[in-house]
């Protein structure tokens, strides 16, 4: 006979000075499966991934995230109530549709040259400037410059752009009150910037992302909100995650100079299998709650219809079950899974998920041929959160 809620249990209590990982594998530990103060239910292996990101028992959440945090209304409650990510069915089909072709393997294949240039274009400046904040100088304004360009917003104003966006992605998660407003004030503000786009491509359309995308949601079912919400969740999806595993791939490359040496050697054998791995060590996805559908039995409890699960992202991509040992940074190693878990599954796999491997091993290549001596100054980046988007430290380098 299953057991109940009543037998899975909390989540241990967090001892000072535990890494996100320590704390995500003591939870494991306990059992198979925990529960957080939110009354999340919580798998650990990459088995229990794949099983409750499956859609025939399980549906993304849509607003039930806010409600948990107790937000009825704001700039982000809104982004969520239109964004696809937030969107189940036939609702998730009109919003991701218009946008898929836009983001097809061959699409971002030939955008390669671009985004190497404007990698290249950053790093080269630097080369002898001393120490350098990594994640101000280049993975902040690196990938927030590649959506602008890709949605059109002027070189000029990337700065502000990018401000707004790793601001307002903090309302994502749950947080303070303190964030919760200021995320809302730059989510206002990254609306009505994506708004003022719109406003200017319908009136003098061009030949590139935007225009095409305004053409395929033009008299569709999709309203003026939900049209503005998918371009800011492309913004927002676009920016904040790529920059986080750009520092923690690099700085994970830095703690390892004989896979720093690899990548220095050959970095276009190399850069691939450094990206797989990066992403997997320590993604920037802590976690993607769900909810059942239906009752379902998992790791000998019985779930009832309407719990909230999710899988911790930092112990599925530590499974020992899947990767040798896990704990181990290894540019080297080959059984990372076909599709890595990291961009999710089912009609939610992640839309740019080509574009941020691009990114992500152009970035790389780029640094790996225009500053082979770089290296640590200071501690190691690190990534901070057990749900949603995690947080990131600063990284200084000397170039």
């Amino acid at each position: 006979m299953p057991g109940t809620l009543r037998d899975i249990p909390d989540f241990p209590a967090y001892v000072e000075g535990q890494t996100d990982h320590e704390y995500m594998a003591a939870a494991w530990a306990q059992g198979p499966l925990a529960r957080n103060r939110l009354g999340i239910i919580s798998g650990f292996s990459l088995a229990n991934m794949d099983m409750i990101n499956d859609d025939r028992w399980t549906r993304q959440l849509e607003l039930e995230g806010m409600f948990i945090s107790g937000v009825r209304d704001g700039p982000m409650f809104e982004f969520q109530r239109n964004a696809l990510l937030f969107s189940n069915g036939q609702v998730h089909r009109n919003r991701r549709g218009p946008l898929v072709r836009s983001f097809a393997t061959r699409v971002i294949a030939e955008m390669r040259p671009a985004i190497a240039a404007r990698i290249t274009s950053l790093i080269a400046p630097l080369r002898g400037a001393g120490s350098v904040d990594f994640v101000e100088h280049i993975a902040g304004p690196y990938p927030a410059q590649v959506i602008a360009a890709l949605i059109g917003a002027p070189e000029a104003d990337t700065s502000a752009f990018a401000r707004h966006v790793y601001s307002a992605i903090r309302g994502l998660s749950h947080c303070s009150d303190e964030v919760r407003a200021e995320s809302d004030m730059d989510m206002a503000e990254l609306d009505s910037y994506v708004a003022g786009l719109i406003e200017q491509r319908r009136a003098s359309p061009e030949a590139d992302f935007l225009s095409t995308y305004l053409g395929r949601v033009a008299d569709g079912p999709l309203s003026e909100d939900e049209i503005r919400a998918q371009l800011a969740a492309l913004v927002l999806a676009g920016s904040d995650t790529t920059r986080g595993a750009l520092a923690s791939t690099v700085s994970q490359l830095l703690l390892h100079p004989e896979q720093w040496a690899l990548l220095v050697q050959d970095p276009e054998r190399w850069a691939t299998p450094a990206v797989l791995e990066g992403l997997r060590y320590d993604p920037m996805i802590g976690s993607l709650p769900r909810i059942t559908l239906e009752p379902r039995e998992i790791e000998g409890i019985l779930i009832p219809k309407g719990s909230f699960v999710a899988v911790s992202m930092l112990t599925a991509l530590r499974d020992p079950d899947v990767y040798a040992d896990p704990d181990s940074f290894d540019i080297t190693r080959s059984d990372h899974p076909r599709l890595h878990p990291v961009f999710g599954g089912g009609p939610h796999r992640c839309l740019g998920e080509a574009l941020a491997r691009v990114e992500l091993e152009e970035a790389l290549k780029a640094l790996a041929r225009l500053v082979p001596d770089m290296r640590l100054d200071g501690p190691p980046v690190t990534l901070r959160g057990y749900g949603a988007v995690r947080s990131l430290s600063d990284m200084r380098v000397l170039l």
